[in-house]
C-alpha cells in the first residue's frame, strides 16, 4: 500500500506539472508598435533602437504601424525585413499606399511561421491616406491556430474615416474561423465613437477604468495603442505593460500577455 501511494503522488505531481506546464504555453505575447518609418525622437536612423525595444519585450508576435518598403526617406530599405533579421523573427510587409519611391503600411513579426497571410484595405475618403490592415495566421508552439491582425487607422480629427474603418474591420473579422488578436495604432482614445464600435465585437485588453496613455512616448497623454481579441471568452488577459522608449519612436510599444484558455 505504501508503494500504491507513493506512485499515485507521482503520477499526480506528474500530471499537475504537465498541466501547468501546458497552462505555461498556452500564453501568447503581443506586441503593437508604431516605428515612425525607421525614424527616432532624435531625428535619425536607427534600426537598431527599433529591433532593441522588440527583443527585450520578447513577444511571439508583433504588429508593426508605419512601416516603409524601398522608400527614398527610409534609405530605400525593406524595414520590414531588416527588422526580422534583427530580432531572428519571421516577417511580412502588407502595403497600404505606394510612397516616396517605394510603399507605405503595416508589418507582422512572428516567432511562428505563417502559414496564410491576408490584407485587407480600409476604406477611406478621396484624398486621405489609403489604410490597411494584415492578418496572418499561425500555429503556435503549443499547436493552437490562431490569426493575429496589425492595423493603422486614420489620423484626422474628422472621425469620418476611422469609423468607417473600423466597421469594415468588424465586418470582415467578426466570423473568424481562429481565435484572434487585432493590435494597432487606432488613433482615438477609450470611449470613442470608432474604439466603441470596434468593442462590441471585440474585447480590449486595457484596463477600462484606468487606461494607460501611449502616446507620445516622450510624455504619453492619451491612449491610441491598442491590443483586442476574440471570441472574448477564448482568452484572458495576464499582463499588460505600456514601454516607454523615448527615443526609438514617438509611441509607446504595447506589450499584452495573453492566455488562450481551454475550448
Amino acid at each position: 500500500m505504501k508503494y500504491i501511494f507513493i506512485t499515485s503522488l507521482l503520477v499526480l505531481s506528474l500530471t499537475t506539472f504537465s498541466q501547468d506546464e501546458t497552462r505555461r504555453h498556452r500564453t501568447i505575447k503581443v506586441l503593437s508598435f508604431n516605428i515612425l518609418h525607421g525614424a527616432t525622437t532624435q531625428g535619425d536612423f536607427d534600426l537598431d533602437a527599433i529591433a532593441n525595444v522588440i527583443k527585450e519585450s520578447d513577444p511571439d508576435l508583433v504588429a508593426l504601424q508605419e512601416v516603409d518598403f524601398l522608400t527614398n526617406r527610409a534609405k530605400k530599405y525593406d524595414l520590414a525585413t531588416e527588422l526580422g533579421w534583427r530580432t531572428s523573427m519571421a516577417s511580412i510587409f502588407a502595403r497600404a499606399m505606394p510612397y516616396d519611391g517605394g510603399e507605405y503600411g503595416e508589418a507582422v513579426l512572428s516567432k511562428w511561421s505563417f502559414i496564410s497571410s491576408r490584407n485587407i484595405p480600409l476604406p477611406h475618403s478621396e484624398g486621405n491616406e489609403p489604410r490597411a490592415a494584415l492578418e496572418v495566421t499561425v500555429v503556435t508552439d503549443f499547436g493552437d491556430t490562431i490569426s493575429f491582425i496589425g492595423t493603422h487607422l486614420d489620423h484626422l480629427r474628422d472621425e469620418i474615416d476611422r469609423v468607417s474603418q473600423v466597421k469594415q474591420i468588424n465586418a470582415v473579422f467578426a466570423d473568424n474561423r481562429y481565435p484572434t488578436i487585432l493590435t494597432g495604432d487606432l488613433n482615438d482614445i477609450p470611449g470613442s465613437r470608432a474604439i466603441s464600435i470596434l468593442e462590441q465585437v471585440w474585447t480590449p485588453s486595457y484596463n477600462r477604468d484606468a487606461p494607460e496613455p501611449t502616446f507620445p512616448s516622450l510624455s504619453p497623454r492619451k491612449k491610441i495603442d491598442y491590443v483586442m481579441y476574440l471570441p472574448g471568452d477564448s482568452w484572458r488577459v495576464i499582463n499588460r505593460q505600456v514601454i516607454r522608449d523615448t527615443i526609438a519612436s514617438d509611441h509607446c510599444a504595447y506589450l499584452v500577455t495573453l492566455e488562450l484558455l481551454e475550448e
